[in-house]
């Protein structure tokens, strides 16, 4: 005698799961869409010589600033502070991670950081005259709740496609982030290069488009909040993830999720060493996309200083790379369909090596070489961070999604902080931002060689999840 469990699977139910698939894949696209603006205006195109050249009026004779009684050149404080903010944001991600996968409520805090960083980029509208430290300050709180916000989205990935889709899904997620941070930037472009039609100072129109970049997270992030479900990591008619730590559903018997998640979270550091191959790929990931990450941070305040590009090239180059990286991270989707994820990235990290090495020799006062390097960046940019984000899934055990992509990123957009660092202290050591972009190649050479090592294979199969058709 046939059971329920024998029975075919109803045509309108597959039609209803296919349809709400549909739908938080959307939501989820809208929330890299909402969140992109924070990096692309902020962090890559307006904050680094804004902040700079505020911590400049302030400085003294020796042009040197004093922040918490530290002496530091004013050229070096933005890099500085990106670091000091990520630092900060590795406790937070990990605990706020650990509490997401323990409570289910992987929603509830992702759009709660989100407003809390969109609050304070929007706080960004009053910077002026020598207040760099309420600038590094508002910096601090924002990219923290970037960071946290980001790795509760990407904890999402395993419950919006199967394995083989995953590298597509991905893909376009970072397409929708580059799509959303360059139309705002397009808008912000206007606003600047027409701001004495609209009587206003050029300080005064960075910081509305300082402040626009809040304002655009604020309101978009309203659609992951009314369309992705509370608990990440489940594909629609599908059970819930049951909690990896007692057997039970999560926010299950453990009513005091906060009670016990920094133990929780010593359990997850300590349990990660189960799965050696999955820590080698994090390593050469958080090696090579630390490198990454500089470049894109501190691309502007390499124009402008070193390269003598006025604010608006800036700003059509960072634009540029918003709109090549929506066709490269497609275009290295593809790819990788055909030819894997891993291979893809290695591909990638070589064109990275290459755009360096031009950017160092780049003449300056020369836009179009600048424009052309901002293309290079674009093609790479997009395509080998997706690939990185989807292929890591693959790697998680289930349960655990928004703990482990919390560690990873500890160096994704906005938040790595070894690159900021050495690229402050060539900086600082030379008093050539030449030298400090070239100083960052040793990234991505140590990463392509550590992840040429990693069994993609076998670390998927060691955690228990299907393996694609393709790697």
């Amino acid at each position: 005698m046939s059971t329920a469990t024998d029975l075919p699977e109803h045509p309108a139910t597959a039609t209803d799961d296919g349809r709400a698939l549909r739908r938080m894949q959307f939501g989820w696209y809208i929330n890299d869409w909402a969140n992109a603006a924070f990096s692309a205006t902020v962090l890559t195109v307006f904050l680094g010589p804004y902040l700079t050249s505020i911590a400049k009026e302030a400085a003294d004779a020796q042009g040197n600033v004093h922040p918490l009684g530290l002496s530091i050149r004013a050229g070096s404080f933005f890099p500085y502070t990106v670091s000091f903010s990520v630092l900060l944001s590795v406790g937070a991600m990990l605990l706020l991670g650990t509490v997401a996968d323990r409570t289910g409520r992987h929603k509830e805090l992702m759009c709660g950081a989100a407003y809390v960083g969109s609050a304070a980029t929007m706080g960004m509208f009053f910077l002026g005259g020598d207040r760099y430290l309420l600038g590094g300050g508002l910096l601090v709180v924002a990219n923290i709740a970037y960071a946290v916000s980001v790795a509760l989205s990407y904890a999402y990935l395993p419950g919006l496609a199967s394995p083989d889709e995953r590298d597509k899904v991905s893909s376009k997620g970072w397409a929708y982030g580059y799509a959303g941070g360059g139309l705002l930037l397009i808008a912000n472009l206007a606003l600047f290069q027409g701001h004495d039609a609209f009587g206003l100072s050029s300080g005064t129109a960075v910081r509305i488009c300082l402040a626009s970049a809040g304002l655009w997270w604020a309101i978009f992030t309203l659609v992951p909040l009314l369309r992705l479900p509370s608990r990440a990591g489940v594909l629609p008619g599908q059970p819930g993830v049951p909690s990896a730590r007692d057997g039970g559903a999560a926010g299950g018997k453990d009513a005091e999720p906060a009670a016990g998640s920094l133990r929780e979270l010593g359990r997850t550091l300590r349990g990660m060493r189960r799965y050696p191959l999955t820590l080698l790929y994090l390593g050469a990931f958080l090696c090579y996309n630390d490198g990454i990450q500089t470049v894109v941070s501190q691309a502007s305040l390499y124009g402008s200083e070193e390269l003598g590009m006025d604010q608006t090239s800036l700003v059509v180059a960072v634009l540029l790379v918003q709109i090549v990286a929506i066709g490269g991270a497609l275009l290295l989707g593809r790819i990788a369909h055909r030819f894997g994820a891993k291979s893809t990235i290695l591909g990638s990290l070589v064109g990275w090596v290459v755009t360096l090495a031009l950017g160092y020799f780049m003449p300056a006062h020369q836009p179009a070489w600048f424009y052309a390097l901002a293309c290079m960046i674009g093609l790479v940019l997009g395509g080998s961070q997706a690939l990185s984000r989807s292929l890591f899934s693959h790697m998680i055990p289930a349960g655990r999604e928004a703990e482990y992509f919390s560690v990873y990123k500890v160096s994704d957009r906005g938040t790595s902080w070894m690159g900021p660092l050495v690229f402050g202290l060539a900086y600082q050591i030379t008093g050539s931002y030449r030298s400090a972009i070239i100083s960052l190649l040793v990234f991505f050479v140590i990463g392509f060689a550590v992840l040429l090592k990693v069994p993609v294979r076998r670390a998927i199969e060691a955690v228990g999840n299907p393996v694609p058709e393709r790697l």
